[in-house]
């Protein structure tokens, strides 16, 4: 008897010691199993937040700045819509001022490089030089900065981290040439310039060769300012020119031309039945030539610098900056265009007739000069 609970007592110590062990087993082979499973999602997750990251890289996190030249951010032409453009990017974008997309204003040249390099101290993607003034800093710049991408409006620059910007602007100052043609009572028309360089000499050679395309009789009076900033310098040089019986000045000045516009609104607020026009440039200067019932801005030379500083920044932001390149754009790339929205002034016939010689333009026919020794060979042909 005793032997035999002996060994019922082992059996059923035996049989319990195997199913702790079975047991064991199952459990390390569950937390294993549970482990794995929680290894995995771990790394989902990271994988996850990574792309997200990239994402986020790829759009929010991407910043673009511009400096100005002394003409400044409201300077009603080339800053102004160099900014509005920058303005709409970042609204597009969801970003905001001071965060996202950012300017500094120059009030001297001394001013460019530490404008230039205080956005490189915030880490901003892209930053634009505005205007050919800033090409020794922003060369200098991009030299020294390699890893921040730039960008130099009207002007080249020569770094793998910066790309040039430049406009067909001849093309643009034909067409409101022609309209000025078209326009004057006197055979008198006028030109002001901001400061005598080859890409004003663009601006002058156009319009003169657009109005004499129309008129070679036509008698076109340069003058330069010297300034981009002067308009007192402007409305003098517009004061002579309206005096010596010129009815249409086209300016292409900066904020020196605002005197234009000022003294072509004191002399219609004195005489309102008098035909006198301001022709502007880079923007739609409209607004500029309101006075009472009249407005004394015939056109615009449309330079949409506000296109090309979006298209470079959607670029840089989709990871295709166009790094040591020179983008132009042209009538073909609507970067240049005339402005229509004075309809008493810019009449049906006018507004055609630009067109045929913008569409002659186009397809080759006509070639709008650049500069005086390409003037002179286009007026040869006339």
């Amino acid at each position: 008897m005793k032997n035999r609970t002996f060994l019922l007592f082992v059996l059923v110590l035996t049989l319990g010691l195997f199913l702790a062990a079975c047991g064991t087993e199952t459990e390390e082979e569950g937390t294993e199993d549970t482990s794995g499973t929680e290894s995995e999602s771990t790394e989902g997750a990271e994988e996850n937040t990574e792309d997200a990251t990239e994402e986020e890289a790829a759009s929010g996190d991407y910043k673009i700045a511009m400096v100005t030249d002394i003409g400044g951010v409201d300077d009603k032409s080339f800053n102004q819509s160099a900014w509005e453009g920058i303005t709409a990017w970042g609204e597009e974008n969801g970003l905001t001022e001071d965060e996202g997309y950012d300017y500094a204003q120059s009030n001297e040249k001394a001013d460019y490089m530490p404008n230039i390099t205080r956005f490189v101290r915030d880490e901003y993607n892209l930053v634009y030089g505005i205007g050919f003034e800033l090409k020794e800093d922003i060369q200098t710049a991009a030299d020294q900065f390699p890893e921040t991408n730039f960008a130099l409006v009207d002007d080249t620059v020569d770094a793998p981290n910066a790309v040039s910007i430049t406009f067909k602007e001849h093309q643009g100052s034909f067409l409101v040439g022609v309209a000025a043609a078209l326009k004057t009572t006197t055979n008198k028309l006028g030109f002001v310039g901001g400061v005598d360089s080859p890409l004003i000499k663009k601006f002058e050679s156009g319009f003169i060769a657009g109005a004499k395309s129309v008129n070679p009789d036509i008698e076109v009076d340069v003058q330069y300012a010297e300034s981009f900033a002067d308009a007192a310098k402007g409305k003098l040089i517009a004061t002579n020119m309206y005096d010596n019986d010129i009815d249409v000045i086209y300016h292409a000045s900066g904020a020196t031309g605002n005197g234009v516009f000022n003294q072509a609104k004191d002399i219609k607020q004195n005489d309102p039945e008098r035909e006198i026009w301001v022709i502007g440039v880079d923007r739609d200067q409209h607004e500029e030539g309101e006075i009472n019932d009249h407005n004394v801005t015939l056109t615009s030379m449309v330079k949409r610098v506000d296109v090309a500083v979006q298209d470079v920044a959607d670029r840089g932001m989709n990871g295709e900056f166009p790094g040591g390149e020179l983008l132009e754009y042209g009538i073909e790339e609507n970067g240049i265009t005339f402005a229509t929205t004075n309809e008493e002034a810019m009449t049906e016939e006018i507004i055609t007739s630009v067109e045929e010689w913008q569409e002659k333009l186009l397809n080759g026919e006509v070639e709008a000069p650049q500069t005086t020794e390409e003037l002179e060979a286009y007026e040869g042909s006339l």
